[in-house]
């Protein structure tokens, strides 16, 4: 029979709740990915737009009999959210106890490493089950201010069809305002 050793204590990971944390990183572990939701109202309503922009620029085309158009996104491409890293981060606060918070997105790889004495602003996220994500982080060993930065519905939509989008509702209030004043 083998006998257990009860005076090991397993260090319990809590997730802080200030909103500015002082301490030591103890180690970046392994990243994984997770998925930006994209709201089915608002993509409806920036393709319901761009729509507009599109069959005007098809009429314009057809008429001079230019060459095709460049490929479009399907709804089912746009729906599924881009995906940024999660690298979940363990380190020591000021009190020594052993705290987790996420970082997502990238950040330069020497940006961070263990044993690095860092100041980091959190924010609590939707989930409560979810340890708080580092808005931003001040490298105190490094004097190095970083910003993680992660995709964005705006970013996953992409400015062409922002700006068609944007031209399509504009054209479609001119309209209105036409049609209310007649």
């Amino acid at each position: 029979m083998v006998e257990m050793d009860s005076d090991l204590q397993i260090p319990r990971i809590v997730h802080p709740t200030a909103h500015i944390v002082t301490g030591r990183i103890v180690r970046l572990l392994d990243g994984y990915p997770r998925e930006v939701r994209v709201g089915q109202p608002v993509l409806v309503a920036v393709l319901v737009a761009a729509s507009v922009t599109g069959l005007l620029v098809a009429l314009v085309r057809a008429v001079i009999s230019a060459g095709s158009g460049g490929t479009r996104r399907r709804f089912k491409d746009l729906k599924k959210g881009p995906e940024y890293l999660v690298t979940p981060v363990r380190l020591r606060d000021a009190a020594g106890r052993l705290c987790e918070v996420e970082l997502h997105g990238h950040l330069p790889q020497s940006a961070l490493h263990p044993a690095d004495h860092v100041q980091i602003t959190l924010r609590r996220q939707r989930d409560a089950d979810l340890p708080p994500k580092i808005e931003r982080i001040v490298n105190l060993t490094t004097g190095q201010l970083l910003t993680p930065r992660t995709a964005t519905l705006w970013s996953h939509l992409g400015p062409p069809l922002l700006l068609q989008a944007a031209l399509g509702a504009v054209l479609l209030a001119t309209l209105a305002a036409c049609s209310a004043l007649t």
